[in-house]
């Protein structure tokens, strides 16, 4: 790795710490908060060493000396002082100024029997931090029939989730007005979704495997990587140390779509635990409820297994996972009396086929100097195989992908925790192996990448995250990634964020378009001598301004958010849909950008009832050959709304929960039609579209619930989703023109068991 150490980056990071650690020792001339924790032993007090001490909401800590005692910086706007350790009653105690605290905690077996409950929030933002991030729990995950993380975004606004084409059943997202390829996607901060499972890998992470999710808007942190463009997306999966012993969801819908998910945890000794996880599902009825002759979901089955491992040693600072995973994916689409066994290969019937087969190994190892808690070291890896064997109609598509990644991240502080340092080196390879029709497409990329991340934050008003990376590509060449997240507090409950960042990626043009293989246009990609398909890399700017402010109305909580994104690519590979007989791929001529606002309002009505409301606005417009144009299919306007309400939880742990989330969308820009013959023009916006889900719950206790569910009740269907779909080998077929549901309602009905 010794290109990446050039002189000019090492004099760079040079002044850089220089300079910080004379700003750190600056601004270090600030009060110190001095106290002593004590336990209760027989009847005299004794010192309690390896107590956690921190101001609620903040990062800002220390832990207790052998002596019980500790310092930690103080500030006035800091009142709240939390002082917990495992066995002890965790308590928070008010200071009011800077005097020296002396606390006794209270052994937890000494406690008399106090139930304290609150509600957590299931989806909530930090006041905080310099990202603008939004964490989503797993009970905002089972307010919708969130069977794998495609479906797990439905009551977010600041996703959008849509049908990719009218054969698939493929749901894609967007953030900030722009396509999942530009998102980082990943699971346990290990890039997940790219590459060859870019068009349909959401749907092969099922939704009870996942704790948590955080959604960060705009350029993401540059330790993971410099392809985030609109944002990133972190998925964290259950543990097997606190997952629960044994855990089943059963799923059935009105459309004979059934689901299985089972966990399995078991702790094989005081340090390893490991669980299994099992994931099925299928549907084998065949629907066509518009009469075109075409299926309006694929049949399709999928066994998909996990085995987790998990190490902890708490006294010598490690923890551990390795993950092992296998998928067997199985779709078959196209019209109703398609027979694969007779008619593929054929223009019998049209119809498609996509199995795919994964095998994938992941490994973290983190480490906690335990001496000086600061100090910590991360290694990541990740292997995948991933093969992919697909038709539709006379068009074949075959992908094989190997993938390997691994990070090495060392996190510590510069004189104190108000100045944190994060810096390593990451590794990257890739090998794709296409077949496009007759064409073969066979390249292998890798890149190697240092980076450091600089954090500050006053304790009071300031935080800031500034980072760069350096990497050397095979195929992207040498380049520099900067990226810089700030966040201002202006008064209480407030939080001013700004943050700019660059990206750059290689665009996987077949992977990422599969859809277009759904329709006889012709594919033309234009050699402009670049060495990913003859194609130059994808690079943007992303600019963006938030403002979150949280107050109360009728003595109940509110907050609203206000955000501002843009998009700005310095180059771009177009995918233009403009000519009905083509889709044609080329280098960005001339100005392509994407503007983004949301403005957001959520309240607590009352106690349990919840409301969340959303308005977004695109502008979204590129350089097309045939001029600047809107994006095809994406909504100028779109109202998000969604009220949750949960009855007090009784003593036998009994409830209700009741969710509705409604969506609507204003007219979306068709792709030109004008060269078509006038039977299969389509007139230039889509009509306007709103749906409604509705869920309730019953938690019988906690082990067990069911629950009853519909999606799009008020039963919107695109009439005619599919182009000429009654001539699927001629010149006009086309299943690209999707604006909204295709099958109607769909009810559901399942049920949760929990052994702790």
């Amino acid at each position: 790795m010794h290109y990446l150490v050039i002189p000019t980056i090492k004099q760079m990071n040079k002044y850089i710490i220089i300079n910080l650690m004379f700003l750190s020792l600056a601004l270090s001339a600030q009060d110190q908060l001095k106290g002593i924790v004590l336990e209760t032993s027989s009847t005299k007090e004794m010192p309690l060493s390896g107590a956690n001490v921190y101001w609620l909401d903040s990062s800002v800590g220390a832990i207790t000396n052998d002596d019980g005692t500790f310092l930690l910086p103080y500030k006035f706007s800091y009142s709240k002082l939390v002082i917990s350790y495992v066995g002890f009653k965790t308590d928070t105690i008010t200071v009011k100024k800077n005097r020296y605290i002396k606390h006794v905690l209270q052994a937890s077996d000494e406690l008399d029997a106090v139930v304290v409950k609150s509600r957590k929030q299931a989806t909530s933002r930090s006041y905080l931090k310099a990202t603008n991030t939004i964490f989503v729990s797993s009970d905002e995950l089972l307010k919708a029939a969130c069977c794998n993380l495609s479906e797990s975004f439905e009551t977010n606004p600041s996703i959008d989730v849509n049908f990719a084409d009218a054969v698939s059943g493929t749901k894609q997202i967007k953030m900030l007005g722009l396509n999942s390829p530009y998102i980082l996607i990943a699971t346990e901060n290990i890039p997940a979704i790219r590459g060859a499972s870019q068009a349909y890998g959401l749907s092969f992470i099922p939704g009870t495997w996942v704790e948590s999710i955080q959604i960060t808007k705009g350029t993401g942190s540059v330790v993971n990587g410099f392809e985030s463009i609109a944002g990133q997306i972190n998925a964290e999966l259950v543990k097997p140390s606190t997952d629960d012993r044994l855990f089943v969801n059963f799923y059935g819908a009105s459309s004979e779509r059934l689901e299985l998910n089972m966990h399995i945890n078991t702790k094989v000794s005081e340090k390893w635990s490991t669980g299994l996880y099992i994931h099925g599902n299928t549907h084998q009825q065949k629907h066509d409820v518009n009469d075109d002759g075409f299926l309006d979901m694929p049949l399709y089955n999928q066994v998909n297994v996990m085995n987790r491992w998990q190490y902890t040693n708490p006294e010598k600072g490690v923890v551990s996972f390795i993950n092992l995973r296998y998928l067997n994916d199985e779709k078959q689409a196209g019209q109703v009396d398609f027979n694969p066994d007779i008619d593929k290969g054929t223009t019998n019937f049209w119809g498609s086929e996509i199995n795919t087969e994964r095998f994938e190994v992941t490994t973290k190892l983190g480490y906690v100097n335990p001496a000086i808690p600061y100090q910590s070291l991360g290694f990541q890896t990740a292997y995948s195989h991933h093969k992919q064997d697909s038709y539709f109609g006379l068009n074949l598509y075959d992908i094989e992908h190997n993938s390997f990644y691994s990070n090495l991240v060392y996190n510590s502080i510069i004189t104190d925790s108000r100045h944190k340092i994060k810096t390593g080196l990451s590794f990257t390879y890739d090998h794709y192996d296409e077949l496009v029709n007759t064409e073969t497409f066979e390249r292998t990329e890798n890149s190697v990448g240092g980076f450091f991340e600089y954090a500050y934050d006053d304790l009071d008003k300031f935080t800031m995250t500034a980072g760069m990376r350096v990497d050397q590509h095979n195929r992207l060449g040498f380049f520099v990634t900067p990226r810089l997240h700030m966040r201002y507090t202006p008064w209480e409950k407030s939080a001013l964020r700004a943050s700019i960042g660059r990206g750059k990626r290689s665009a996987n043009i077949f992977a990422e378009n599969q859809n277009m293989f759904a329709s006889s246009r012709q594919i033309n990609v234009t050699n402009a001598g670049g060495k990913i398909y003859g194609l130059d890399p994808e690079i943007a700017w992303n600019y963006g301004v938030s403002y979150l402010q949280g107050f109360n109305l009728f003595e109940r909580k509110a907050d609203i958010t206000l955000d501002f994104y843009r998009t700005e690519f310095q180059n771009q590979i177009i995918v233009d849909w403009e000519n009905p007989f083509e889709v044609s791929f080329y280098n960005l001529d001339g100005e392509s950008y994407a503007n983004s606002f949301q403005f957001e309002f959520n309240y607590n009505v009352c106690e349990g009832f919840d409301l969340r409301t959303a308005y977004k606005h695109y502008d979204i417009k590129t350089n097309y050959n045939s001029g600047t144009l809107e994006k095809p299919l994406i909504p100028k306007h779109r109202l998000f709304a969604n009220a949750s309400y949960e009855t007090l939880e009784k003593e036998n742990g009994a409830q209700w929960k009741f969710d509705a989330t409604y969506n609507w969308l204003s007219s979306q820009r068709f792709p030109s039609t004008d060269l078509s013959a006038p039977e299969f023009q389509l007139d230039d916006y889509s009509p306007t579209i709103g749906t409604l889900n509705l869920q309730v719950t019953k938690v019988f206790s906690p082990k067990f619930e069911v629950y009853l569910g519909g999606e799009n009740v008020t039963n919107v269907r695109q009439p005619d989703p599919i182009i000429s779909a009654d001539n699927p080998f001629g010149s006009n077929f086309d299943s690209n023109f999707v604006y909204g549901p295709i099958f109607g309602s769909m009810y559901y009905a399942g049920l949760r068991y929990k052994l702790k």
